[in-house]
């Protein structure tokens, strides 16, 4: 059991750390570059870059943004989170700090710049939303809006993308008030920041969009009913080796006049593949019917979040 949850505890944090790279990367190639801001603390660490001309990069606002959500989160959602999320945060406030130092801006100048601020929007706000999204998905967070999201969320089944797109609007807007300047020290113009706080309001719309995608995709689910004659094997098989629960239905065979067994099975749709193969490798004449769920909640699969009444 030891090595089983060292192993668990090893690939959240692996995945978290390749998602807060994409995160970093979604920031410093495409967007940084384009003087584009976005919503959450990060957004917000952005505006103060171009306000200060470069002085304050934005990993440096970015960390101290996330301190007191960092708090609010450990209370509400344990110390679990708070020791992902805090690894998140710094590693994000570091990378989006050196990133701008060691990516070539010939780089950023072929991937970003020359493809325009629409581009560099979209594929910004995907790599950012799936960067997010692994994050989230491991218990951690990327800070600021999201940890928001994420509080809120335990008590009830809102999507967290929405969320943030909602919290991150008012961010976004306050750009318009604050001076910004360009990397070689130019003001930016009000037109041009203007169009800007549009593309803002593009880059939330896509990551949050991709977010919802990539946890949505994580957690679909599939319900099968099993018709075979080798129904106990099979049976016992699915419990022992793939840990779900197999439920025996009493049924009828109406061309036969027969009695039959069938079996139902709920599991998620990634681990679909190996329920096929091991009911094949029991009885190859098994016949199978597959269907998508909305939504399955109870032991092994999602939680019915509700605010309990005072």
């Amino acid at each position: 059991m030891d090595s089983k949850k060292i192993f668990s505890t090893v690939r959240e944090y692996a995945l978290i750390t390749i998602g807060i790279l994409l995160f970093v990367l979604g920031w410093s190639i495409f967007l940084i570059p384009n003087n584009l801001v976005g919503g959450g603390a990060t957004g917000a660490a952005s505006i103060i870059q171009y306000a200060t001309g470069g002085a304050i990069k934005a990993g440096t606002s970015y960390f101290f943004l996330n301190l007191l959500l960092l708090v609010a989160g450990m209370l509400t959602l344990g110390k679990s989170f708070g020791g992902k999320t805090v690894y998140a945060v710094i590693l994000a406030s570091i990378g989006l700090n050196v990133a701008q130092q060691l990516i070539p801006a010939e780089i950023c100048q072929m991937l970003a710049v020359d493809n325009g601020k629409l581009m560099s929007t979209i594929m910004g706000g995907i790599t950012v939303g799936v960067g997010i999204g692994m994050a989230m998905a491991q218990g951690g967070s990327t800070g600021g809006t999201d940890i928001i999201a994420l509080i809120i969320n335990k008590y009830r089944n809102i999507s967290p993308g929405r969320m943030i797109i909602a919290a991150d609007v008012v961010i976004i807007s306050s750009s318009l008030f604050v001076p910004s300047y360009t990397a070689e020290g130019t003001l930016v113009p009000l037109a041009e920041k203007i169009t800007t706080v549009v593309y803002g309001f593009i880059l939330v719309a896509i990551s949050g969009t991709v977010l919802d995608l990539y946890l949505s995709g994580l957690r679909q689910s599939v319900q099968l009913f099993i018709f075979s004659k080798k129904y106990e094997q099979i049976a016992d098989t699915i419990a022992r080796d793939l840990h779900r629960g197999v439920t025996v239905l009493d049924g009828k065979g109406w061309y036969t006049k027969q009695p039959a067994e069938i079996l139902l099975v709920m599991t998620r749709k990634s681990d679909l593949n190996i329920l096929l193969r091991t009911v094949k490798s029991i009885d190859p004449d098994a016949f199978l019917s597959v269907a998508s769920v909305s939504g399955v909640y109870g032991k092994g699969f999602e939680a019915i979040k509700y605010k309990a009444k005072k």
